[in-house]
């Protein structure tokens, strides 16, 4: 019977070895291409035509950037170029957007890991701005702003409705966050008509009505509950369109989470260009097209300084558009070619339709902060066409002047516009260089609290103090797989920290195994018999310590950011390890250091501690 519980004793040993090998040799392949880190090139293309490679290397270096390599990438049909010092890369970047005024210059990270690393999608982790440099944005959503536009919006409504069905006598006028109609008492029955008619449009509207002297007072508005949710969508909606902008700039490892109760935060690691990220992180352009109108409608300046009079009402807006590219027209002017969904298809084809040769209006909004720190919207009709024939689902739009206008103009519908606006409140770069630095330094104390651990436990433990340390490294290399597997995980100047605490908790676990098994020693049991019972007893104590930090690490990853987020991410990660570590390896190298056949000498416990 003893033989038979122990072979199936070492079956289960045999498999948990097993496991623990193929987990160990995963998470090392995971942390191998570290070794490699990624490297910065400069991206080029002119859409007038093929630049030569010679050109811009000479271009580069008479203006005291030398260049490595580069090459033509015939897929994406752009010009590669490594500098000597990569860290210059964005300043060279601007260097040749001066000097090629229509090339499309862009700074991107390209990897240096080997070809077969890269087939079995390995990568290094990826770093935080104080590591990989980068740029960090700030951004303030102002909700009471986006309401103050629905209410606008209703009052269009509602000048529409007026003129349709001829109502004489009744004032509209927008108040805080409000719209107010005042209606003589003689002509009362048509105000009356009026708000009916706009609550049937937007039946979560309150109304009021209050009389005062000569006059019936309307008051329409949102209550407090609409009006936050109104700014919650707000909200969500802004996350999302600035999630896809940064996808559209070629950003992976961006991070953009809400801070507070109207911010957002905005981190861009390895980004060296912050003006091109700004222009378009912070842009609020929109686009509607309108039909034009003799008399009355909403009167917008033209490019040219003219006013015209459009209909308020929109036949379609930026939401109905589906794609944007950029372009150019037979003349050689800047464009914008459209793609509708269907609905917004449906919307021209029959304006369109009705309305043959008649003039359309193409209306460029946006939201600009003036000299008195406020946001306000301004609006400008950029090109009157006249509908010679049915639109579809696909069109253009010219007007747009400059190049860089018509692509900022084009990846901004693609993403979709910012229905409240948003201010930049805070804006910080950090260089590579700076970076570079804080890895360096990152690395010392790093390296100096591995080495003097490794020391202070093989000088106290001996044998077992060896099994201590291999498991150890395998903490620290399973613990840097781990976070080059996991995505979203990025590593900071503060998670270099947590890596430090980790090690110290890992050799905790260690020490809280290694005393238990000095007891059992004491108490006169065998080697195999004190391992096991003290591995056992043991695990107790080390899951109560362990639990107690892992719920507190969790805790800081939901409601942290930044360098708070940064640690506790490396701290959660670094526990889990160090229990793996710490417990299943430690256990599984300590029955593979020693021979169990003989028996303990007289004195067992002075070859697991020097004090002794």
């Amino acid at each position: 019977m003893n033989n038979k519980n122990n072979s199936l004793w070492r079956a289960k040993r045999g498999m948990g070895v097993f496991t623990t090998l193929a987990l160990i040799v995963i998470l090392a392949l995971s942390a191998l291409p570290n070794l490699y880190p990624n490297t910065k090139v400069i991206s080029v293309k002119n859409p007038e035509g093929a630049l030569a490679l010679v050109q811009v290397e000479r271009l580069l270096e008479s203006q005291g950037f030398p260049v490595q390599g580069g090459h033509f990438d015939t897929q994406a049909q752009r010009l590669l170029l490594t500098l000597e010092k990569p860290n210059n890369s964005a300043a060279a970047a601007g260097v040749l957007r001066q000097h090629l005024a229509d090339a499309d210059v862009k700074v991107q990270t390209q990897a240096t890991t080997p070809s077969w690393m890269q087939s079995l999608g390995l990568a290094p982790m990826k770093l935080g701005l104080d590591l990989g440099g980068g740029v960090l944005f700030v951004l303030q959503v102002d909700t009471d702003q986006a309401m103050a536009q629905r209410i606008k919006s209703i009052a269009a409504d509602a000048n529409t409705l007026r003129r349709t069905h001829g109502v004489r006598g009744v004032s509209i006028d927008t108040g805080d966050h409000a719209l107010v109609l005042r209606s003589p008492l003689r002509s009362a029955a048509q105000g009356e008509q009026l708000q009916e008619q706009l609550q049937q449009l937007y039946p979560q509207l309150h109304v009021t009505r209050e009389q005062k002297g000569d006059f019936v007072y309307y008051t329409l508005h949102y209550p407090a509950a609409q009006q936050q949710l109104f700014a919650r969508e707000d909200m969500a909606q802004a996350l999302a369109t600035l999630r896809k902008r940064i996808e559209e700039l070629g950003i992976t490892e961006a991070v953009v989470q809400r801070q507070g109760e109207q911010g957002i935060r905005i981190e861009l690691p390895g980004v060296q260009d912050p003006a091109e990220a700004k222009r378009i992180i912070g842009a609020t352009a929109q686009l509607s097209f309108h039909g034009l109108q003799e008399q009355g409608g909403k009167r917008v300046l033209t490019q040219e300084g003219d006013r015209v009079a459009i209909d308020a009402k929109a036949i379609f807006t930026g939401n109905d558009i589906t794609g944007a590219q950029a372009g150019r027209d037979e003349w050689g002017q800047a464009m914008v070619q459209l793609q509708l969904s269907s609905q917004g298809g449906d919307k021209i084809n029959r304006f369109s339709r009705a309305h043959i040769g008649e003039p359309m209006a193409t209306l460029y909004s946006e939201y600009v902060q003036g000299a008195d720190d406020n946001v306000h919207k301004r609006e400008e009709v950029i090109s009157i066409a006249t509908i010679n024939e049915a639109l579809g689902t696909r069109f253009s739009i010219t007007g747009l002047g400059s190049w860089q206008r018509a692509q900022d103009l084009a990846l901004v519908l693609r993403s979709g516009s910012l229905e409240a606006p948003i201010r930049i409140i805070k804006e910080q770069t950090m260089s590579p260089s700076l970076g570079e630095q804080n890895i360096n330094n990152g690395l010392n104390a790093l390296l100096l609290g591995f080495a003097l651990t490794l020391g202070f436990m093989l000088f106290w433990y001996r044998r077992l103090g060896v099994v201590a340390n291999l498991a150890l490294m395998v903490n620290v290399v399973s613990l840097l797989g781990l976070m080059s597997l996991l995505p979203g995980v990025v590593l900071t100047l503060p998670g270099i920290a947590g890596l430090v605490l980790t090690i110290g908790m890992a050799v905790d676990t260690n020490v809280i195994i290694f005393e238990r098994i000095k007891e059992e020693l004491r108490l006169g049991r065998t080697r195999l018999q004190a391992l096991q019972r003290g591995y056992q007893h043991a695990m107790s104590s080390i899951i109560d310590a362990n639990l107690t930090t892992f719920i507190s690490a969790l805790v800081l990853v939901g409601v942290g950011y930044g360098p708070v987020k940064g640690f506790a991410i490396t701290l959660a990660l670094g526990i889990a390890t160090s229990v793996f570590s710490g417990v299943l390896v430690s256990k599984y190298l300590s029955y593979l250091l020693f021979n169990w056949a003989k028996e303990p000498a007289k004195h067992p416990t002075k070859e697991f501690h020097h004090g002794e």
